[in-house]
């Protein structure tokens, strides 16, 4: 996943004309970690259609405040620089590729 933060936020998301995921997280998160390795399988299998991406809540606390990430794992699902969907907390894996493919 890319590492976004709040300097090449806009750049790598809001001005990308495909399609975007970004997942907010904090590093000590536990559901987070277990969130991330389907997130991580989700990239593979959407390579070249879909950029997945993430934002360390600490670490970029007013990206998580302007889109309400104040629970994590979340994940933001953006096309041509369009909010389509925001997700808070865990989410079933099936849950997460069908607002994937909702997205494309």
């Amino acid at each position: 996943m890319y590492h976004l933060t709040e300097e090449n936020f806009d750049i790598e998301v809001l001005r990308e004309t495909g399609a975007v995921v970004v997942m907010f997280y904090e590093k000590w998160c536990p559901k987070c970690s277990m969130t991330r390795p389907y997130a991580e399988e989700l990239e593979e299998k959407y390579r070249g259609r879909v950029r997945f991406c993430e934002v360390e809540v600490e670490e970029s606390p007013r990206l998580a405040a302007v889109y309400g990430a104040d629970i994590v794992p979340a994940f933001l699902l953006v096309r041509g620089g369009a909010v389509k969907a925001f997700m808070k907390g865990v989410v079933g894996d099936e849950v997460l590729e069908k607002r994937l493919k909702e997205l494309l």
